[in-house]
């Protein structure tokens, strides 16, 4: 991630398949291969969405919604074992920050409701800092140190 939270530099890595990529600009640029020689792909969008909490993150925070604004972003996802890119449109709403007290300081918890525009199906996304504390297929049990509280 750079200082705006674009993402500058991605790789994943299945046991058969590989992506590299990043943003450049107003495109994303990937080379995905299932050997060493890879073929090269551009799309006009924001970045990358996969099953890493951490790009729920990047999103969330390049977007710096204020509390009830919504966004229109457009991603590849990247999915499966095969790593499949999928270009996808999802809108992005803050819904709204909760405080939960805590044995040192109060933890403020951004959640958000996300929509995927080609079936209208909405989710939603806790975030507490740089820790995704809920999401669909994620639910925190355990945290070794409290979450990194970004600006």
């Amino acid at each position: 991630m750079d200082a705006r939270w674009r993402q500058i530099r991605v790789e994943l890595v299945t046991p058969t398949w590989w992506v590299r990529g990043g943003v450049t600009g107003p495109e994303v640029a990937w080379v995905r291969a299932a050997e060493e020689t890879g073929t090269e792909h551009a799309e006009r969008a924001a970045g990358f969405i996969a099953d890493s909490p951490g790009f729920l993150i990047a999103v969330a925070r390049s977007l710096g919604l204020e509390e009830n604004a919504e966004a229109d972003v457009r991603l590849v996802q990247l999915g499966g074992p095969s790593l499949s890119p999928l270009t996808t449109l999802w809108r992005w709403r803050r819904a709204g920050t909760s405080v939960h007290e805590t044995g040192t300081e109060p933890l403020p918890v951004s959640q958000y409701e996300v929509t995927d525009l080609s079936t209208g199906e909405v989710e939603s996304v806790h975030l507490a800092g740089d820790v995704v504390l809920a999401a669909p297929g994620i639910e925190l049990t355990d945290l070794e140190s409290p979450p990194n509280l970004l600006g």
